[in-house]
């Protein structure tokens, strides 16, 4: 291997990366930077490699990765300049990554409605957060696999299985990747079909089927119907458009829900309440655990499957208007 090519694929740890890009002296065929002096945006690139514990194997990915970060960082700072946002946006482990490498994450595969429910909408609180009853489970991470469908449906599943029996449990989204055989384990699915699939097919804890599609790929079904414990008995749309039928659900429990996600307005969210930028091309299945306001703007709470450390410790508050978050909206009963 060439010599700067083996410099390059030593990084690993950012005090290789840093120490190696402020004393390597490239071949000058090979430029990792612009000038010999560290630019501003060369430094904010080796903190981001720092910080996230990024590894590059080759030259050409490192400049290719630098470039995807100072676009994105270039369009993270003029965001958080405009004062019209209410919401902020940052860094996260995806500021490397290109628009397209983020859309297989998103693998919510949208249908028309089927089975509405009219939800009783009297009494509505001004406020839920299930996280605060117990009936939320930590935060998941789908990786690298189309799988947010499946991290929605168990969460919904959670919930309501909570409200039957008292007890939070944690259940396999593995089961459904690997032996949902209407949804399409990576490359997508629909939290309906899921919950239609567990009416007899139980789902194991996650304890006993644990995740191991975060690589991206399905796996072979190994699901054990005597460990299966949460059950799903039925489950009902929400009224598509409607705020008030979205509360009545979620003052029975956490609802599924579909949004649109490929947008930078909410893949580098991290606080406030996400009023412009997001679109409403439903591409992403999460999980709606409450609604309240925030400095007099309605929101719904969400938990996203992509790890604690993105936005609000895994969370994004939505307005009601944004992401189509009230466009395609399910909820099983246990």
């Amino acid at each position: 291997m060439p010599h700067h090519k083996a410099v390059i694929a030593g990084l690993g740890a950012a005090a290789a990366l840093t120490g190696a890009a402020l004393m390597y002296k490239a071949p000058s065929s090979v430029k990792l930077f612009a000038d010999d002096k560290l630019s501003g945006e060369d430094y904010k690139f080796m903190a981001y490699v720092s910080e996230y514990g990024k590894s590059y194997g080759t030259v050409a990915e490192f400049m290719f990765r630098k470039e995807q970060f100072i676009t994105r960082h270039n369009e993270i700072e003029a965001f958080n300049a405009d004062t019209n946002n209410t919401h902020t946006v940052g860094h996260n482990m995806f500021s490397d990554k290109t628009y397209a490498e983020m859309k297989k994450l998103n693998g919510y595969t949208q249908v028309e409605q089927s089975n509405v429910a009219q939800f009783d909408e009297t009494d509505l609180a001004d406020s839920i957060d299930w996280r605060s009853k117990g009936a939320v489970t930590p935060v998941k991470n789908q990786g690298q696999c189309g799988s947010c469908w499946a991290f929605s449906t168990t969460g919904a599943v959670e919930g309501a299985d909570f409200n039957k029996t008292g007890t939070l449990k944690s259940f396999s989204e593995q089961q459904l990747v690997a032996c949902s055989t209407q949804n399409n384990g990576c490359n997508g699915g629909l939290m309906d079909y899921a919950f239609q699939y567990i009416k007899t097919n139980p789902l194991e804890l996650e304890a006993s089927y644990p995740y191991t599609s975060g690589a991206g790929r399905r796996g072979t079904c190994s699901y054990s119907k005597s460990k299966g414990v949460g059950t799903v008995s039925g489950f009902q749309d929400v009224s598509q458009g409607s705020l008030s039928q979205m509360k009545a659900a979620l003052g029975k429990g956490p609802v599924s829900v579909a949004i649109e996600a490929d947008q930078m307005a909410f893949q580098a969210y991290t606080s406030g309440v996400i009023t412009t930028g997001c679109g409403s091309q439903l591409d992403h299945g999460v999980l709606a655990v409450g609604y309240g306001t925030l400095s007099g703007q309605e929101f719904i709470l969400v938990k996203n499957s992509w790890g604690a450390s993105w936005g609000d410790q895994g969370y994004v508050r939505i307005a009601p208007t944004q992401c189509g978050i009230l466009n395609a909206a399910s909820q099983p009963s246990a």
